[in-house]
């Protein structure tokens, strides 16, 4: 892609992100949100391969219907109320749907099957964006109406949220569609407190945000698209494996590792709200993760036999090239 083509797009993603998480205006936001969504597209569909198209135009379909829903939400409640703050959201059936929209730009369950897709056809730094950055204006929006949103509603998309995050994980292969799911299941983690202590929800982005672009940018360093090619990553890349090794039992929530803070805040406060058994629930839950993140550490760590080794270094020789490699 051209350089200048790509300060553009990119500029425009930080400028489509500045005026979302800076308005009180439900227009301003929209406008923000739909910035975002034209700049990504083009990052999405560079390698011009029939797999990028397609994600890119699931994206875009997913993001308009999520955009309309965002619009139809705001102009119910200035209907109602008069009031276009983002923060006066205060009727209820706009509340519920604003709640659906951001689900589906976020891709929280029921409306989590085109982020999978998506990041499984876009190359690996795109990735990082639709993981991290994309997730934050949507986010913010949560946070500045989560006075007015309903408890019972995200509780229960949260829990399914992390249940489906964790046990689709499981048979995964591709190391992109792997980090989709473990997205999908940490927004659980984020969706379940926001009523209830919407900081903890932020601290938990910000955590998750860092862990996952440690992630992929290792992966992307080691050019690592699945499991069979992260088995040769140690003999390639000892030290980057180690902090991909750290950096998944981060992520996976494992103490002492930074990512355990935020899971056991979460915890701390659902049973200080009388929500113990959500809380029970949504620890067991996470237990699918760890699953498929000490997979992914055991093969990043794992030292094959050299025949071994020369073998699958042929192998990924011989294969033909994947125009999805980050570039």
């Amino acid at each position: 892609m051209n350089p200048q083509a790509k300060l553009i797009f990119v500029t425009s993603l930080l400028l489509g992100t500045t005026i979302t998480i800076s308005s009180n205006h439900w227009v301003m936001a929209w406008t923000g949100l739909e910035i975002n969504t034209l700049a990504i597209l083009p990052l999405i569909s560079k390698s011009h391969h029939p797999r990028a198209i397609e994600a890119a135009t699931k994206y875009f379909l997913v993001q308009a219907t999520a955009s309309t829903l965002v619009l139809f939400s705001s102009m119910t409640n200035a209907w109602y109320t008069g009031q276009w703050d983002i923060t006066q959201l205060t009727h209820p059936t706009s509340s519920l749907i604003l709640t659906a929209a951001i689900s589906m730009k976020l891709g929280l369950v029921p409306f989590h099957f085109w982020f999978p897709e998506v990041l499984q056809g876009s190359p690996i730094i795109t990735g990082l964006l639709l993981s991290t950055a994309m997730k934050f204006p949507p986010i913010t929006l949560l946070y500045m109406t989560s006075l007015s949103l309903n408890p019972t509603l995200l509780t229960t998309l949260a829990i399914l949220s992390v249940a489906l995050g964790g046990w689709m994980g499981l048979n995964q292969t591709q190391t992109r569609k792997i980090m989709a799911f473990s997205s999908i299941s940490h927004l659980g983690w984020m969706a379940i407190i926001l009523v209830y202590y919407p900081k903890l929800t932020l601290l938990n982005f910000y955590l998750y945000a860092m862990m996952t672009a440690a992630v992929f940018l290792t992966l992307n360093s080691m050019k690592v698209l699945n499991l069979s090619m992260l088995m040769t990553a140690w003999t390639k890349a000892p030290s980057l494996s180690t902090i991909l090794l750290l950096t998944l039992l981060s992520l996976a929530g494992l103490p002492p590792m930074t990512g355990f803070l935020p899971k056991w805040l979460i915890i701390q406060e659902l049973t200080k709200q009388d929500m113990a058994p959500a809380a029970i629930i949504i620890s067991l839950l996470s237990l699918l993760g760890l699953f498929f993140y000490l997979r992914l550490a055991y093969c990043a760590t794992i030292t094959l036999p050299p025949h071994t080794t020369n073998h699958m270094k042929q192998w990924h020789t011989n294969k033909p090239i994947n125009p999805l490699i980050a570039v």
